[in-house]
């Protein structure tokens, strides 16, 4: 039978050479058997990727269910969103994305209530693969920057647009990899962050930033004059703003995959616009602070200085030098201080502060007197949710509002009358009543468990499930646990087309994430990195011992970081679950500073070349885990050709490890079962709408088969 084909009962998998590569690194033996899947223009790569697409179509694209996982997720998908709007002069400008749109939109409406489409992904790049990465308009709303990237590659172009006429003015500038623009007065100039070493062929060119100043209409390789970062480290990534009037730029430094920064600020004039005289604002500390000018001459410092959940202070512009910060929001023990937003409009009496917190990954507004603090109340939301960031303009403020069973919504609130109303809903929803099909019939229900991780810490676990579950059932559990970020309570048509299908769908909030502050996330890095997969097995022993579901019937998941929760995990306690998803997973720990954006990571987990951090990542590296001894759960890898963050080649080699394990083949439905599925076209998240659903077909019915889940048939 050909390599990577299936029988009724058996596959074979594609042939891998595997080769006695063995390496003594700081007296440890490590051995790297299939470091040649590291090279993806390789014949010998090429031919076994080849075999790896025919033999996950093969599996995948028989399996039972999915059309109606097409046709749910389709439908959840088509409610669209609208986003908050930003104004800029008499301008809004906000995203929109309606039924049948594969990506968001730009729109914009002009004071007369004309909105009309500003940019539109498609329109650039019909096949779907140009993305919007970002953008920013001027402070008169004529011009805008806008940053695209084409087959997921992030390196994002970026370009000026006429908004009155349409006209290109300048572009493509490259390198420019998440880069912040900000804008001058008069919309003539703007300060923005680009590698130093853009359009060069090194694999460091998409790091050595730098800050620059960009005259609209002039080369930037020969024009453009670099205002900071000259002799910044490596991996230094830059958060530039300028504040009210374009009289102060604050540049913003962190140094690697870190929670902590340096700030900087300097007064603009007409003539230092390329020299600025910068002036430490803060520095030499070990934590995270946001610096933000605001109009009435004070800088608002939102830091988890001395409060590892967030507490906000702020100083005045003349006295940057004298470190006397005073406190207007303190320290919540019990919740963490996302962001905030400033009230100050016409009409006031007061200022007013917005103050958005998480507890517990449940988000809350809260209403504070500018000059003093004080709490002045909180603004009810509709349920237990997530809210995006609180956008200011006057008397007014923009947030978003989501939750499991609930789309998106933006609401807006009214200092002058302390009142909340709906501002867009859905696109698909958009009806007199504003009505929320799924906030009104629920078709599952959402709680918070607790759990205990051996070494004593509660760890919280968000559980979605059917409305009535009886009995253990199917259970997807999804985990990230790095880098500070936190996985929110929000609207997610893969978890809901889960639930919708009878089973159930939880969250682990792991430590690694920011959920409970700095200490949380400090608390999962480097080495203790194995808390986080710690606090993942305790999460599946709740969900198996409160009866959600059967260790026959758990899948975990997880994506990028995730990725490696995931990887470490199944190698780990491998009889502990029956299925993983592994998605742009990270997954050699030992050469994972030789890919992607690893060299910013070290901060995160270490580095092989510091003999006791090797230790670390040997001690949970899922790759050099994996032994022929073991019974490994069914895995799905799932991998995109253009992701430059994190290199495919993790889960090549992993594959080909656990392929290996197996003994070469595997029953369809079974464990053992490892499947390589290989995307082209984009890159490391973001994706046009149809690829999100197909992904998300192939991986729940990848594990209804696994679980026994029966999918309803169309």
């Amino acid at each position: 039978m050909p390599a990577g084909t299936q029988s009724k009962n058996r596959l074979i998998y594609p042939a891998a050479r595997r080769r006695q590569l063995v390496e003594v690194i700081h007296g440890r033996t490590v051995s790297d058997p299939y470091r040649w899947l590291e090279q993806p223009d390789d014949d010998e790569t090429r031919q076994w990727m080849r075999a790896q697409d025919e033999l996950s179509h093969t599996v995948l694209d028989d399996l039972p269910g999915r059309e109606w996982l097409r046709t749910q997720l389709s439908g959840l998908v088509s409610v669209g969103v609208t986003g908050p709007p930003v104004w800029r002069g008499a301008r809004k400008f906000f995203m929109k994305r309606r039924a049948g749109q594969e990506h968001a939109v730009l729109h914009i409406a002009d004071p007369d209530g004309t909105e009309q489409v500003l940019l539109d992904p498609m329109t650039l790049d019909p096949t779907g693969r140009t993305t919007l990465d970002s953008w920013q308009a001027d402070a008169e709303g004529r011009r805008l920057a806008y940053q695209i990237s084409v087959g997921g590659d992030r390196d994002s172009r970026l370009y000026v647009l006429d908004i009155d006429t349409g006209t290109l003015l300048d572009g493509p500038i490259t390198g420019c990899r998440q880069s912040p623009v900000a804008w001058l007065p008069e919309g003539e100039k703007f300060y923005y962050v680009r590698s130093s070493l853009a359009g060069s062929h090194s694999r460091e060119n998409r790091y050595h930033r730098r800050v620059y100043l960009h005259t609209i209409g002039t080369d930037p390789d020969t024009c453009d004059q670099v205002v900071f970062g000259e002799d910044g480290p490596m991996t230094a990534a830059y958060h530039i703003a300028v504040g009210p009037g374009g009289r102060w730029l604050t540049v913003t430094r962190t140094t690697g995959a870190v929670r902590r920064n340096e700030i900087w600020i300097a007064e603009l004039t007409e003539d230092n616009l390329a020299r600025p005289a910068f002036v430490p604002l803060y520095q030499g500390q070990e934590a995270h602070t946001n610096a933000v000018v605001g109009k009435d001459g004070r800088v608002y410092m939102h830091t988890d200085l001395d409060a590892p959940r967030g507490r906000l202070a702020v100083v005045g512009i003349e006295d940057l030098q004298s470190g006397e910060w005073t406190e207007l929001l303190p320290q919540d023990h019990q919740a963490r201080l996302e962001h905030f937003a400033v009230l100050d409009g016409a009409g006031l009496e007061r200022g007013v502060l917005l103050a958005g917190w998480s507890r517990h990954s449940i988000s809350e507004i809260t209403v504070h007197d500018l000059e003093t603090g004080d709490r002045l109340g909180a603004i009810p939301l509709p349920g237990l949710g997530a809210v995006g960031e609180i956008r200011g303009r006057g008397h007014e403020a923009w947030f978003t509002y989501t939750d499991p069973f609930t789309p998106i919504t933006v609401y807006r609130w009214d200092a002058l009358t302390r009142t909340t109303s709906v501002w867009a809903v859905p696109p698909s929803q958009d009806t007199d009543d504003g009505a929320h099909p799924h906030a009104q019939h629920p078709v599952g229900t959402m709680q918070q468990i607790t759990c205990v991780s051996p070494d004593g810490t509660e760890v919280r676990v968000t559980v979605l499930a059917p409305q009535g579950r009886t009995g253990p059932l199917p259970t997807i559990l999804y985990g990230y646990g790095g880098f500070g970020l936190s996985p929110a309570p929000v609207y997610n048509p893969e978890a809901l087309a889960w639930v919708q299908a009878g089973g159930v769908y939880a969250i682990a909030h792991v430590r690694g994430g920011l959920e409970e502050g700095t200490q949380w996330h400090v608390a999962g890095t480097r080495a203790n990195k194995q808390r986080s997969i710690d606090d993942f097995h305790a999460a599946a022993r709740a969900l198996v011992s409160g009866r959600w579901t059967a260790h026959s019937q758990l899948v975990i998941s997880g994506e990028s970081n995730g990725g490696m929760l995931v990887g470490a995990a199944l190698t780990q306690q491998p009889h502990t679950y029956r299925a993983a998803l592994c998605t742009a997973p990270l997954l050699d720990m030992v050469r994972y500073e030789h890919s992607g954006l690893g060299p910013s990571w070290t901060a995160e987990y270490g580095s092989a070349s510091v003999p006791e951090e090797l230790g670390w990542l040997l001690g949970y590296s899922p790759y050099h885990r994996v032994t022929a001894e073991a019974d490994y759960p069914a895995v799905l890898f799932t991998v995109s050709d253009g992701d430059t963050l994190v290199d495919p080649l993790h889960a090549r080699k992993m594959c080909a490890a656990l392929q290996h394990a197996a003994g070469g083949k595997a029953q369809p439905v079974g464990r053992g079962l490892t499947l390589l599925r290989r995307e082209a076209g984009v890159g490391h998240g973001a994706r046009a709408v149809s690829r999100i659903v197909e992904l998300s077909v192939d991986q729940l019915s990848f594990a209804a088969q696994q679980t026994g889940l029966q999918l309803p048939r169309t």
